[in-house]
């Protein structure tokens, strides 16, 4: 995957954070790794919506990236674990802080939900 160039760009730091976790799926499995060491299948019961394939590109992108480490046992059959890396885990506060709005953010949603419902008869 190639990646942009940010340099002397005005935003580009944040366009350079936002370039290594986008799309719908990076942010939300350095989420789980940040719990620890998991295998593809764990990983994969934690994210129902999300197909095989698509799993594994992210993940190779993560790794690409060096956000995460994967480790292949040389067992039978293989067993593959990934981890955060340094890098992956100094997104540790980024990641706490879109989990946080996400929940304050749904709660508003709720709230406005409820607000403008009709009455309940009694």
């Amino acid at each position: 995957m190639k990646r942009r160039n940010f340099a002397h760009r005005p935003g580009c730091a944040v366009e350079a954070t936002l370039d290594l976790i986008d799309g719908k799926w990076k942010g939300v499995i350095l989420f789980h790794l940040q719990s620890g060491t998991q295998r593809f299948g764990e990983l994969r019961r934690r994210m129902p919506g999300i197909t095989q394939r698509m799993l594994t590109k992210q993940l190779r992108a993560l790794e690409d990236d060096r956000l995460i480490i994967r480790k292949v046992y040389a067992e039978v059959p293989p067993r593959v674990e990934y981890c955060l890396s340094e890098i992956g885990e100094s997104l540790r506060p980024v990641i706490d802080t879109l989990k946080a709005w996400g929940e304050s953010h749904q709660e508003r949603l709720s709230c406005a939900a409820e607000s403008s419902s009709p009455p309940r008869a009694a």
